[in-house]
C-alpha cells in the first residue's frame, strides 16, 4: 500500500480539500465580526515638553541673594523675597539687579491736601530758621561796629619788587 501511487494522490487531494475548508470557515468567521472592530485603532502619540516655550521667566521665591546666584535661568527671571519687600532679577548671563518694593496706597483728595499742607508747614519752618540765622548775623555785625572794635584788623605789608628780572627766550618754530 505504501508503494501505491494512487494512495499518495488521494492523500494530497484530501489535504488540499481540508485546507480549502479551513479557509472557507475563516472567511465565514471574518464576515461575522462587526466592521467597527475591524477599523484601525487610533494612533497614540506622546509629546514631551523639555523646556517651557512661552513662560521663559517664571516668578520664583528666594530667601537670599545667595539662592538667586545658585539658580540657573533661561530668561530674565524675577526672584521675590518671602515678605515681598525685595525683588532680584537675574538674566541668562548671571547678572542680578536688586530692587526694593514698596506698597503704593491709593490716596483720596483729603490725603493729598494733608500732604500738601504738611509740605507748606515744613517750608515755612525752614524760612523761619533762615530768618533767625540771618537776624543773628546782623546782630553780631551791629555788635562789632561799636567803638570797642574800631581798631583796624589788617596790617599793611610792604611790597618789594625783585631786583633783577630775567627774560626767558623761547625757541623759534621753523
Amino acid at each position: 500500500m505504501y508503494n501505491n501511487p494512487y494512495a499518495t494522490i488521494y492523500n494530497s487531494q484530501a489535504n488540499i480539500d481540508r485546507i480549502n475548508n479551513q479557509i472557507a470557515e475563516l472567511e465565514r468567521l471574518k464576515s461575522q465580526i462587526p466592521t467597527q472592530t475591524m477599523q484601525q485603532p487610533a494612533s497614540l502619540t506622546q509629546n514631551f515638553q523639555l523646556a517651557p516655550n512661552n513662560n521663559l521667566s517664571v516668578m520664583r521665591y528666594s530667601d537670599s541673594i545667595d539662592e538667586v546666584e545658585k539658580n540657573v535661568v533661561i530668561g530674565d527671571t524675577p526672584f521675590f523675597s518671602k515678605d515681598l519687600s525685595v525683588v532680584w532679577i537675574k538674566n541668562t548671563k548671571g547678572d542680578i539687579k536688586t530692587y526694593e518694593l514698596n506698597e503704593i496706597l491709593p490716596k483720596d483728595s483729603k490725603d493729598i491736601q494733608i500732604e500738601y499742607l504738611q509740605a507748606q508747614i515744613e517750608e515755612l519752618k525752614g524760612m523761619i530758621r533762615n530768618d533767625e540765622l540771618s537776624s543773628n548775623v546782623n546782630a553780631e555785625q551791629n555788635a562789632t561796629n561799636t567803638p570797642k572794635y574800631d581798631e583796624p584788623i589788617r596790617t599793611t605789608t610792604k611790597k618789594t619788587e625783585p631786583t633783577s628780572v630775567q627774560k626767558v627766550s623761547g625757541s623759534k618754530k621753523k
